[in-house]
């Protein structure tokens, strides 16, 4: 059987047919433009590919999923300009009408991540992605985690030190929630480049920093048995070693786990599958869908 994901980023959509047990068939990556143009794009490539008997999405946000509601499959408040209120499932559905699962770019990555990477055989884990922008997903008891809406874990607000970081931080809603801080939009800003182009210790001393106090939130709200960190900016050599350096100390032996300490290492891990986690996850997705 073959199946469909797309991994719907606010900069690319990764999409790929794949046989549900790991492989890709065929997969194609594109800038995200407009949303008749890039949904359009997507179209065409399942179109050429079967199409699939199912597909998968995994997409950027905020996004409804609440299936009684009305705006089920559309992003809702991005900040994406262009795609608020974008009925992303409908427009796919009109081009290929077959069964299609939807669901959060990160939470899409941590099903991955839970079926063969680094969340293989844990409850409860989360997956946070650092890059242009910061997201957070979660699953819980095996599942995606939903309520409300969804986690939203990179608009958390985390202590701002305006005398050692003036600057206001780069998210249009909140100013200096954690995405307004330790994003690669934040770091490009405060900086005046991107971070690939920033080799200066005090940078990314202070994103570690940022970044710990964020993901002692989510170790204290939601309790993982693990902590998968990707995206670019989480990719830069050397700082997943800062924060495993820093989290122990915002968390100031609050909670008595050895994984928080010795066991560091392994609790705040990469993403086994790398960039294929979001695509796998969504044709994972699919799978549940066909």
């Amino acid at each position: 059987m073959s199946l469909g994901g797309i991994e719907a980023g606010g900069t690319r959509w990764n999409c790929a047919v794949g046989d549900g047990e790991g492989g890709i068939e065929a997969a194609e990556s594109f800038a995200t433009t407009t949303p008749a143009e890039t949904i359009g794009r997507a179209v065409e490539f399942f179109a050429a590919h079967g199409p699939p008997s199912a597909l998968g999405v995994g997409c950027f946000g905020p996004i409804e999923l609440d299936r009684s509601s009305p705006h089920w499959g559309r992003i809702t408040t991005t900040p994406k300009p262009g795609w608020s209120g974008t009925d992303v499932v409908a427009m796919l559905h009109a081009g290929l009408d077959i069964p299609i699962a939807f669901e959060t770019d990160v939470n899409a990555a941590a099903v991955g991540e839970a079926r063969w990477g680094a969340g293989a055989g844990l409850e409860t884990f989360a997956y946070v992605t650092v890059g242009t922008g910061i997201g957070g997903g979660a699953i819980a008891n095996g599942r995606p985690l939903h309520g409300l809406v969804h986690s939203e874990l990179g608009h958390v607000r985390v202590p701002h030190d305006r005398q050692r970081d003036p600057f206001p931080g780069s998210c249009p809603f909140h100013g200096d929630c954690l995405e307004g801080l330790a994003s690669g939009e934040a770091l490009r800003q405060r900086w005046g480049a991107p971070g690939e182009e920033l080799d200066r210790p005090e940078v990314w001393e202070l994103e570690a920093d940022y970044l710990a106090l964020g993901l002692a939130n989510v170790v204290l709200t939601l309790s993982p048995e693990r902590l998968i960190v990707g995206g670019g900016v989480a990719g830069t050599p050397g700082l997943l070693a800062l924060v495993r350096e820093r989290l122990p100390q915002v968390l100031a032996g609050y909670l008595d786990a050895p994984q928080l300490h010795e066991g560091i290492d392994d609790y705040l891990v990469p993403p086994a599958l790398g960039p294929r986690a979001g695509v796998l996850g969504a044709i994972e997705l699919a799978r549940g869908a066909a």
